[in-house]
């Protein structure tokens, strides 16, 4: 099976979903830690800002513009002249506060619950209080009101009333112009005398109709004044201050998570930091030939674990015994993972001869460490490949790191085995150490994945042969038995699996 890498990468998302979920996923202390941080504060608010005594009373309001399909505009209006400073100032008046008008309407609100229905809510230093405020509230905008219904339908009377006096003036004019018009019996004098009497008829007609009109302006005024009233007196809410907290550290839960993985995401996709074992292998141009957990394991995998560590070695070992050149065991962000691996393939090796360890991390691990019976040479700093004898197999820790000097890394060993935690380096850095072993031609034999996703199913082997699969150049030719044995094609180790879940181990 060969993958052609080249129209793999032209082809693949702007965006990888997958890659982003485990991203996330990977940083959940992140968004748990910004979801406790939000239940913390959501519940210290409730605790340490109680809500203020609040009263609350509904008043019924009439409009003489109601109508069955009014989408509540009415009351709405009814909403908006509450939070004025002319009911505010009534409201203030009838309490006898000296508190200014624009302070006070910081302090209660209306709601429109219907298109008839209002409640006005109140708030004050204590129970009492806000329940004055609130019925002194409720008084003003009735009173309100009901001068504006007054208002509105004396105006209206007034107005017909106005039009009638005009027309019972014309009306005089015409009675006047009838009565002394000559009884002559000539055409043009009698067309003259009935269009008199037609006006003064429509004259008639119309003033009947405004002193009927302005009746019925004073008539429907009562209803509607009665119509507006308190249905609902004032009364002082309670609180719950457990359920204020629950309600509010609930709140502040959701928001923090909603943030937390809001940062992650984002922060996922700017750092660009592949954690996937296709992506790891992609960028690196090497297998994935184990998987190790960054953690101690859980009582009930440890035994997995050690399979695992020990299958690892068992591989490397074989991988160290087979090659005529140094192998090194290079890290990117797991430097004592590295230092464990290397510790093993040593005490692994050194049952079939000595084995010098070359340690040549930045802060040596191995050589600070108080030796075990046993345990194979160990050498740092500068002539530490001097140190080892020609006897001695020679295996190297080192790191590839930002910061890592590169032309140290051959005198480790020509061959790699990089020790990388996922989700640590970016995809640039990843190239850059690819780019530099094979520019030193360091071949990577493949890569031990460090802390990878537990759910991961995405392929981490390259198949397109050891020439693309291996940075750097292949093992030179060795002399055995008076022949020549050419770098030959090895298969690829299997992958040690060691997920923290339960799934199975390959």
């Amino acid at each position: 099976m060969t993958t052609d890498t080249t129209s793999e990468s032209s082809a693949a998302p702007l965006l990888d979903l997958q890659a982003l979920v485990v991203a996330v996923r990977r940083r959940r202390r992140l968004w748990y830690s910004a979801a406790l941080l939000g239940l913390i504060v959501g519940a210290a608010g409730a605790l340490q800002l109680p809500p203020p005594p609040t009263a609350v009373t509904k008043v019924l309001v009439a409009h003489r513009e109601d109508q069955p399909n009014d989408p509540g505009t009415l009351i709405r209006t009814d909403v908006a002249l509450l939070h004025t400073t002319r009911i505010a100032d009534a409201a203030l008046r009838s309490l006898e506060s000296p508190e200014k008008p624009e302070d006070f309407m910081q302090d209660y609100g209306g709601i429109g619950l219907t298109n008839n229905l209002l409640q006005i809510d109140a708030t004050g230093d204590s129970d009492a209080q806000a329940v004055a405020r609130a019925e002194a509230l409720a008084d003003a905008f009735v009173a309100d009101h009901v001068r504006r219904i007054r208002e509105a339908a004396k105006a209206e009377a007034k107005t017909l009333l106005d039009q009638r006096d005009r027309m019972r003036d014309e009306l005089a004019q015409v009675n006047k112009a009838i009565g002394d018009g000559s009884p002559e019996s000539e055409p043009e004098a009698s067309a003259n005398r009935e269009s008199l009497f037609a006006r003064r008829a429509e004259l008639t007609s119309r003033i009947s109709d405004f002193d009927r009109r302005a009746a019925e302006a004073g008539i429907g005024m009562p209803q509607l004044i009665a119509g507006t009233q308190i249905v609902d007196a004032p009364r002082a809410v309670r609180h719950s201050l457990p359920r204020t907290a629950a309600t509010n550290a609930a709140i502040g839960l959701v928001l923090g998570l909603v943030l937390g993985l809001a940062v992650a995401a984002v922060g996922a996709v700017v750092a660009d930091r592949p954690v996937l074992r296709r992506e790891i292998a992609a960028n690196l141009g090497a297998s994935v030939i184990a998987e190790l957990p960054r953690r101690p394991a859980a009582p009930w995998q440890r035994r997995r674990v050690r399979a695992a560590r020990t299958r690892l070695t068992t591989s490397l070992a074989r991988t160290v015994r087979d090659s005529a050149e140094p192998v090194s065991l290079l890290e990117l962000g797991c430097a004592r993972g590295a230092s464990v691996i290397a510790l093993d393939l040593a005490r692994a090796l050194a049952a079939e001869g000595p084995v010098g360890v070359i340690d040549g991390l930045s802060v040596p691990r191995l050589a600070n460490r108080r030796p075990k019976p046993g345990d194979p040479t160990v050498v740092s700093g500068e002539g530490a490949v001097a140190a080892v004898s020609d006897q001695e197999r020679r295996l190297g820790v080192g790191s590839v790191a930002p910061g890592a000097a590169w032309t140290d890394l051959r005198y480790l060993g020509t061959r790699a085995v990089l020790v990388v935690r996922a989700g640590h380096g970016s995809a640039a850095w990843l190239h850059t150490v690819a780019r530099q072993l094979a520019d030193r031609r360091i071949a990577v034999i493949g890569v031990v994945l460090i802390d990878p996703d537990p759910r991961d199913r995405t392929d981490g082997t390259l198949w397109d042969g050891p020439h693309t699969a291996l940075r750097g150049r292949s093992e030179p030719p060795v002399r055995r038995n008076g022949t020549d044995r050419r770098g030959t094609e090895r298969l690829p180790m299997w992958a040690a699996r060691v997920p923290d879940s339960d799934q199975e181990a390959r």
